[in-house]
């Protein structure tokens, strides 16, 4: 069985006024000071960030739980700094990002200028274990079409700079603002798509290979593919439903390739017209069909993401649980559309982010 863990990129805010606060050195300084959590939370790219990653795991409900316990620590470490954390993929409130000072970051902030200083999103990424590079690429992609409706279910960022921006995931638009960002061509082959990259480094525009920000990629740390579309979810059990359907997904990709099917040709203008759709309108309204490329209803469109990997759903167990998980998503709704409805019970983003922070521990 493949071996799933999520990477979650966590907003550091002052508790009470729910702006963001510069503290992640102090936080990872008191994470560092414990044995039992040294290396679970890392540095990123601003002060206001802190990022962890849980263990690969195969039982979804023990990811689940995981994430729980380390979306907890990370409250407690900061709450000891005197801040917070909330799970979302923007925030609401007026910021002016501190870049964190190391050669990585400096290197970003002089090369891209203000759209590193403009930067401030927090993303969730999945790793999905793949048996070699020729695998994974095959599932990279295979998968292509179908990451739109994973953005969709995440979305979380609905507010930036103090203003509703009008999308579901906002995040998203900030991101693709990097230039090795987003959907991907065809590979074929992992000879290729290291060449690519490979070529991508050589133009001296991105530092290394850790800046092919693609939305699937190969990780360059894991034998595993790594899945980076999708916002940071507000809560757990969403996060837990997206990495379970990603598992999902790599499993009928890499299926269909041992089989022989090729994956669909969609160019990347269509791929990126679909993602924008998605971080447009989120899981409300219309979709555009992962084979069609058309609009479609966004229930159409996840209720057919369920039956294209439901054979690999129903191996695993995660059939049934992801289809009551999807369930309590359109009772609850998604991070964005909980957001919204924050806002307009309570009156201001302020009220808004406090009580995200609750829902981020659940």
């Amino acid at each position: 069985m493949r071996t799933v863990g999520v990477e979650e990129e966590l907003l550091l805010v002052d508790p009470d006024t729910g702006e963001p606060q510069a503290q992640s050195a102090a936080v990872l300084a008191l994470a560092e000071a414990d044995d039992a959590h040294r290396g679970l939370f890392e540095k990123e790219l601003f002060g206001q960030m802190l990022e962890f990653a849980t263990h690969p795991q195969t039982d979804m409900a023990e990811l689940g739980a995981e994430i729980v316990r380390c979306r907890k620590e990370a409250a407690r470490l900061a709450e000891e700094s005197g801040c917070t954390v909330a799970a979302l993929a923007t925030s609401p409130l007026p910021v002016s990002p501190t870049v964190n000072v190391n050669h990585r970051y400096q290197w970003l902030a002089e090369q891209y200028g203000i759209s590193t200083r403009e930067e401030l999103v927090c993303g969730c990424h999945v790793h999905v274990s793949v048996e070699s590079d020729e695998e994974g690429t095959a599932v990279v992609d295979r998968i292509r079409p179908w990451l739109p409706v994973l953005l969709a279910i995440s979305a979380n960022s609905p507010f930036w700079q103090g203003d509703d921006t009008g999308y579901h995931s906002y995040r998203s638009q900030v991101w693709d603002r990097w230039p090795s960002a987003g959907p991907t061509e065809l590979f074929g082959s992992a000879e290729r798509y290291h060449r690519r990259v490979a070529d991508m480094v050589a133009t001296g525009v991105i530092l290394d290979a850790k800046m092919a920000y693609f939305d699937a990629r190969l990780s360059e740390q894991y034998p595993t593919v790594e899945i980076r579309v999708a916002d940071v979810c507000l809560h757990a059990e969403t996060a837990q439903l997206l990495a379970t359907l990603v598992r999902g997904l790599v499993e009928t990709a890499a299926r269909e390739w041992r089989a022989g099917v090729e994956p669909v040709n969609h160019s990347v203008s269509m791929l990126r017209l679909a993602t924008w759709r998605a971080a447009r309108t989120g899981p409300e309204g219309e979709l555009l069909h992962p084979v069609t490329m058309r609009p479609v209803p966004a229930d159409v469109v996840v209720r057919e993401l369920v039956e294209h990997i439901a054979e690999a759903l129903s191996a695993t167990g995660d059939l049934r649980p992801v289809l009551d998980a999807l369930a309590e998503l359109r009772r609850r709704g998604t991070g964005a559309q909980v957001q919204r409805a924050l806002l307009e019970q309570r009156g201001n983003l302020r009220d808004v982010v406090t009580a995200c922070v609750r829902h981020t521990q659940g």
